[in-house]
């Protein structure tokens, strides 16, 4: 590590290194963040903003947001804004540095008609299929365009004609005469314009051709004094092509840096497919809590700086390989339970009668909101009184073995209020168990006993008369299969969607949730960690997403 390096080193810091010790750029550090709005920002982007703004942050320098709205027919101002909302939500800012590669359309026409000045692009007939059949394969070498020798002021007039609207979609493009021999396919004359008469979400009807991304994306960056432009690793084999354009170009010349992308085992990280999930209605929207992206993320509960910790957690490298979602949920578990208040809620609620409690009796009992950690002293009253609910699961009529909650004739403790022990059951016509009762002891309150008996069941509860009725959602992988696009051939990754990711419960809640806000995290007792959510709350009514369960499955396994 070297004096200019703030953080732990990795690849990219040594190559910024580099470029500060020999002045290549004047000690300058610019990146760019250049998303494209066509879906929502996912745990994958994450990586790439942690990196774009977290270096230059690091080095004192600068980072541009630039939208890479080169598609008019998949882009939508819905994404724009979402895509601003998530940068935000993770902490980084763009300042006034917000950019399009819209807003370089001119420019870019006019260095399209510099590189057919210099005879280095060409107007092409060939349509996207014929090109393909005339590119090639990795083993033999693709076949030149019948039209790739057009005079140059042909081509010229074609493309200005093309911009003009003469002709129809995909009836022409314009093409970079390169070398159809290469080695690389990524420089066997790629296109550089299509025709696409779309209206675009700025520039409207302007403009009726666009440029391809690796047309687009290098020069976007030279304009904008862009020093190094991070991208993925699937760009690696494209960056000839990106030093092409600005050497035949003679424009300043950025660095373009690869990485490895971030994969999560039990999900797609694709937003073709993230898409294809919503548009046929396997999840809800973008945002369905089940979904990697970062709105979804939010939604469900998980913490900014959880999300970053991750990052930092997992590196830089530039090896492709998956990590376990497990270790984004362990995490965001270490984070939620240092900043969650506990409360008490039940989720499949089963009544119990107190017999011996006065029927017109409450009262209240003083309860920790953080109860591992007495030095934050933060309290609530919990009400209690004779009708109250626990969860179906903590009383068995015929009990297993080593069950220690509640049965007939066995006494447990309810979590901060009183011993009880169970006297009867009723049941339904169906022989469902609809209701419990108990007697209590007097003189256990607050769950202690004045004898010093012991109990080795505690269980929690909420009182009937001021608990509050909500919906809880819990939430499961997405997909069963840890790399769900590794099938057998023929199948798809949709055919691997766990249609049991999502349990929906009527749940009983202690009153103090009623004020709760969406984004605030809370440990609901033995329960999980729960935030309400930020779109289906309507009319006074709540609903709460399970941010995750509190069994850590990534410590479980012995890998915390």
């Amino acid at each position: 590590m070297t004096e200019d390096s703030p953080k732990k080193s990795n690849f990219i810091r040594d190559i910024i290194d580099e470029h500060n010790r020999t002045g290549r750029f004047g000690g300058r550090v610019h990146t760019r963040f250049p998303p494209e709005p066509n879906g929502y920002l996912h745990i994958g982007h994450a990586k790439a903003l942690c990196l774009d703004f977290g270096i230059a942050e690091d080095y004192g320098g600068l980072t541009n947001l630039r939208y890479d709205d080169t598609n008019p027919v998949k882009e939508d101002v819905e994404f724009v804004d979402a895509i601003k909302e998530d940068i935000h939500w993770l902490g980084f800012d763009w300042g006034d540095r917000e950019y399009y590669a819209s807003d370089y359309f001119e420019a870019l026409y006019e260095m399209a008609i510099k590189l057919i000045e210099k005879g280095k692009a060409f107007v092409d007939e060939l349509s996207f299929d014929e090109m393909r059949d005339y590119r090639g394969t990795l083993t033999e070498p693709g076949k030149n365009s019948p039209w790739r020798d057009r005079p140059i002021e042909e081509n010229l007039d074609l493309f200005q004609r093309m911009r003009a609207g003469e002709f129809p979609d995909g009836s022409l493009t314009l093409r970079a005469k390169i070398d159809m021999a290469s080695p690389n396919l990524n420089m066997r004359d790629p296109v550089m314009y299509r025709i696409l008469h779309a209206h675009h979400h700025r520039t409207g009807d302007q403009w009726c051709i666009y440029p391809m991304y690796d047309f687009a994306h290098g020069q976007s960056d030279s304009l904008e004094g862009i020093t190094h432009s991070m991208c993925s690793l699937e760009y690696e084999n494209h960056r000839p092509l990106y030093d092409w354009f600005l050497d035949e170009l003679e424009i300043f010349h950025p660095q373009q840096i690869e990485f490895a992308r971030l994969n999560l085992t039990h999900t797609v990280m694709s937003k073709r497919k993230l898409r294809r999930l919503v548009e046929e209605g396997y999840v809800s929207g973008w945002t369905d809590p089940r979904m990697p992206t970062l709105a979804a993320m939010r939604r469900r509960g998980y913490p900014a700086k959880a999300v970053r910790d991750f990052i930092e957690m997992i590196g830089v490298s530039k090896a492709d390989s998956f990590v376990d979602v497990e270790l984004l949920e362990h995490v965001v578990r270490d984070e939620l339970n240092l900043i969650a208040p506990r409360r008490m809620a039940v989720l499949e609620p089963l009544k119990v009668v107190i017999e011996n409690y006065p029927e017109d009796q409450t009262e209240a009992f003083e309860v920790a909101d953080f109860p591992q950690d007495p030095e934050k002293g933060q309290t609530r009253k919990v009400p209690f009184g004779r009708e109250i609910y626990i969860e179906r699961e903590d009383f068995k009529e015929t009990p297993p073995p080593k069950y220690f909650r509640l049965s007939p004739g066995r006494e447990v403790r309810l979590m901060n209020a009183y011993y009880v022990t169970c006297t009867d059951v009723i049941k339904d016509e169906a022989g469902e168990v609809v209701e419990v009762r108990v007697t209590y002891d007097p003189t256990t309150k607050g769950g202690m006993s004045e004898d010093g008996r012991k109990v080795k069941g505690t269980i929690h509860w909420v009182a009937a008369h001021s608990a509050v009725d909500a919906t809880v959602r819990l939430y499961d992988q997405m997909f069963e299969n840890e790399r769900p696009e590794d099938l057998p051939e023929g199948e798809t990754f949709v055919e691997n969607f766990n249609r049991d990711s999502i349990k929906v419960l009527e749940a009983k809640l202690e009153p103090s949730l009623a004020s709760a806000r969406a984004g605030e995290p809370w440990q609901f007792v033995r329960n999980g960690y729960f935030t309400l959510d930020s779109e289906d709350c309507k009319d006074g009514y709540l609903v709460f997403n399970r941010a995750l369960g509190l069994v850590d499955s990534w410590a479980k396994m012995g890998k915390g």
